[in-house]
Order: C-alpha cells, then sequence, then structure tokens
C-alpha cells in the first residue's frame, strides 16, 4: 500500500475471522513498528503477543472478574473522567459503533456484551500486550514512546491486510494479564492491541471515526498571514 492508503484507510478493526496469523508475519509487523522514534533511543517498549489457549485464559480471567464486580486495575493511570468536547467525542464515536451493530439505547444486555468483547480482545486470535520497562516509569517521555511504537504497529498490520483495535479493557484485570502472559516484575502493563484479520461481515468494522480538522487542531505561527487561515 502506498503511505496516505494506510493511514486514511486504517480503521479500528472489532471483528475478526478466526483464522490464525503466522507468527513469522507478527514479526514482520513489529520489526517496522520498532522503527518508531523514542526518546534518546531509549526504545522501552517490549511485546507480549499471546493466543491460543493463554489468550483465551486471559478472556475468561478478564471476564469473570469484571462480572464479579472486581475493581480495574490497569497498570498505566486512565486520569479523570472526560468531560467537554473529548466527552462528546467519545459518546460520538460509541452512538456510532451501536448504531452500526443495531444496539439500542435502552437495551442494557446488548450494551454489556459490547463491553465484554472489549475484556475478551474482540475475540481476535492474537493479543499484543505493549509494556514499558519499570525503571524508565517516571519518565513521561515513556508513554509516548509506547504511544508512537503502538500506532507504528496498527499501521505496519493494515499494510499487511491484518486488522488491529488499541484497546484499554483487555488489560484492565492486570493479575490475570501478567500471570497468564507471563509478564515479568520489571515489566509495567501499558496497553493491549487485538490483531487479526478483519471479518468484513461484522458491522461496527465499517466505522470510519471522525476527526478534527487540520485548522481546529493546529496554530501557525511565522508563516505569512494567509497560512494561518
Amino acid at each position: 500500500m502506498e503511505f496516505d492508503d494506510v493511514i486514511l484507510g486504517r480503521r479500528s478493526i472489532r471483528g475478526y475471522k478466526p483464522a490464525p496469523v503466522p507468527p513469522e508475519l507478527i514479526k514482520e509487523i513489529l520489526a517496522l513498528a520498532m522503527r518508531a522514534p523514542s526518546s534518546m533511543n531509549t526504545q522501552p517498549w517490549n511485546f507480549y503477543v499471546i493466543t491460543g489457549a493463554p489468550l483465551d485464559r486471559i478472556r475468561q480471567g478478564n471476564t469473570e472478574r469484571n462480572l464479579a464486580g472486581v475493581p480495574h486495575s490497569r497498570e498505566f493511570r486512565t486520569g479523570q473522567a472526560f468531560e467537554g468536547v473529548h466527552r462528546e467525542r467519545q459518546i460520538g464515536v460509541a452512538k456510532q459503533l451501536f448504531s452500526a451493530m443495531g444496539i439500542a439505547r435502552d437495551d442494557k444486555q446488548q450494551r454489556q456484551d459490547w463491553v465484554l468483547r472489549g475484556f475478551r480482545q474482540f475475540d481476535a486470535p492474537v493479543c499484543v500486550i505493549i509494556t514499558y520497562d519499570r525503571e524508565l516509569a517516571s519518565s513521561d517521555d515513556t508513554a509516548f514512546d509506547c504511544g508512537a511504537v503502538a500506532t507504528a504497529l496498527v499501521n505496519a498490520a493494515w499494510s499487511r491486510g491484518l486488522g488491529a483495535v488499541i484497546n484499554s479493557q483487555g488489560i484492565m484485570q492486570s493479575p490475570v494479564v501478567r500471570e497468564h502472559a507471563g509478564i515479568a516484575d520489571d515489566q509495567v502493563i501499558m496497553k493491549s492491541i487485538a490483531l487479526g484479520w478483519p471479518d468484513d461481515s461484522f458491522p461496527a468494522n465499517a466505522v470510519v471515526s471522525e476527526r478534527k480538522s487540520v485548522g481546529e487542531a493546529t496554530t501557525f505561527v511565522g508563516f505569512e498571514s494567509g497560512a494561518s487561515k
């Protein structure tokens, strides 16, 4: 694919075919992703790539603990609930997804089922857990760098015909993830990425989230006056 095709065509994929993903293809994608920039070349990231029975145990543990009301134990801080325009955008994409899936506003059961899909990593055949070296945890650059490698990973996957979605539900019950993925104590769990072949028949996969314009997001300083319009 051309670069523009990858960036403009990529979507968050929440429905997958059960077909396995060859490990050599995953290695190829990771090699591309790891060309992402990092602060002073620290490369703080590591990847735990999970499939099969271990992934099923994570799905089960996440689901059971969530339904039992076990408090979330995400290791990377979530911050306060969104407000204002950020909350509006959160609601906006939820409306797009629920509309695509035919989930009514008052259908609590289907809404819960949708949430549980996230705890199951959207039933993808592969889950990639991104961690970072604990000794770098006090630096905000570390989280920035892991965000860069996550973005590079999902774009590299898309360029190879694979779909992905970066999500937090899959790591909300971190003891489950840490146990069944064998994550070392010197690592902090940051994000999970569901990975697999997109199921084109899954309605939510057609959703393209809205983006604010360059004009809304950008301030030009020191250019000709016309460039800032």
